[in-house]
């Protein structure tokens, strides 16, 4: 599943590469995009895997950076 996480707090490249890096590290996450300036991060992952959104988000907000919505 793909999905596009609005986010708040991304301010620039360094932080985007952080959080991209992360939610990365999420087990069942197969590709991930951080972009600043959009303030999201896009994410492919597999719905399969038991709580794997809750740690995609955490994995964002671990990095200083709030999910919207």
């Amino acid at each position: 599943m793909q999905k596009k996480i609005y986010v708040a707090g991304m301010f620039d490249d360094d932080s985007a590469n952080k959080v991209g890096a992360a939610v990365s590290g999420v087990a069942g996450v197969t590709h991930c995009e951080a972009n600043a300036s959009k303030a999201q991060v896009l994410v492919d992952f597999d719905e399969g895997v038991a709580g794997v959104e809750a740690a995609i988000n955490s994995a964002i907000e671990a990095n200083g950076v709030q999910v919207l919505g």
